[in-house]
């Protein structure tokens, strides 16, 4: 199955993205780092319903992670001269 750079039936066009993608893609990891590590914290300090809750959002952020770079990466397919600043 391909991956398409918007799905289908989304509102946007070629020149106007209806997400940006660059900007998802700094949240998903700046939200990975922050869970990851605040995971780590709570279980050290003995609050494993809080470390679940963290870990099970530093995993969310990792799909999301993966799926943007899917989109980009078949943005970069359709349109390989294209240069895309962080919010497009």
């Amino acid at each position: 199955m391909a991956t398409k750079a918007q799905p289908r039936g989304r509102r946007g066009t070629h020149d106007r993205p209806y997400t940006a993608l660059n900007l998802r893609l700094v949240l998903a990891g700046f939200g990975l780092a922050m869970s990851a590590v605040l995971a780590l914290l709570a279980a050290r300090s003995d609050v494993p319903w809080l470390a679940v809750v963290l870990a099970l959002l530093a995993v969310v952020a990792a799909i999301d992670l993966v799926v943007v770079q899917r989109r980009r990466r078949a943005r970069r397919r359709e349109d390989p001269g294209g240069n895309y600043s962080l919010f497009e």
